[in-house]
């Protein structure tokens, strides 16, 4: 269940990159509040799969709950329950304002993680039951 493997840590280290540029300099609307959330959901997706052997369609679904469980946490003010309110990586890893949009934005994530799998499998001709994040 345990491995690593290096196209999806590459693809992890690229998306991290990029979502830091997007917090960075990116000061909009749209890009940083929406289209970071979706990116994030494919990071965290991509970040596990480096190290978790797990069928993607499982993996997604599980990131896409966890990305979802943070925003409910967002909701019952989980970072002052947990008293993390003084520590500012808290407040931004767990984030302190609940939005809907950021669920839709986390679906839409989940979302392209299964359209890039299918396109993968698809260009390597990689049947469904045979694929296990090879």
């Amino acid at each position: 269940m345990l491995r690593f493997h290096r196209y999806y840590f590459a693809a992890s280290v690229a998306l991290l990159l990029l979502l830091v540029f997007i917090a960075l300099y990116v000061h909009d609307r749209f890009i940083r509040p929406f289209m970071g959330d979706v990116l994030v959901v494919v990071w965290l997706h991509y970040s596990a799969a480096a190290f978790i052997k797990l069928r993607p369609l499982w993996l997604a679904l599980a990131t896409w709950l966890f990305a979802c469980a943070i925003e409910v946490g967002q909701y019952f003010n989980l970072v002052s329950v947990l008293g993390l309110e003084q520590y500012r990586v808290a407040r931004i890893v767990i984030g302190s304002t609940f939005d809907w949009l950021d669920l839709l934005a986390y679906s839409c994530g989940l979302l392209s993680i299964l359209l890039l799998d299918a396109f993968t499998r698809r260009v390597k001709g990689v049947r469904r039951d045979q694929h296990v994040n090879s």
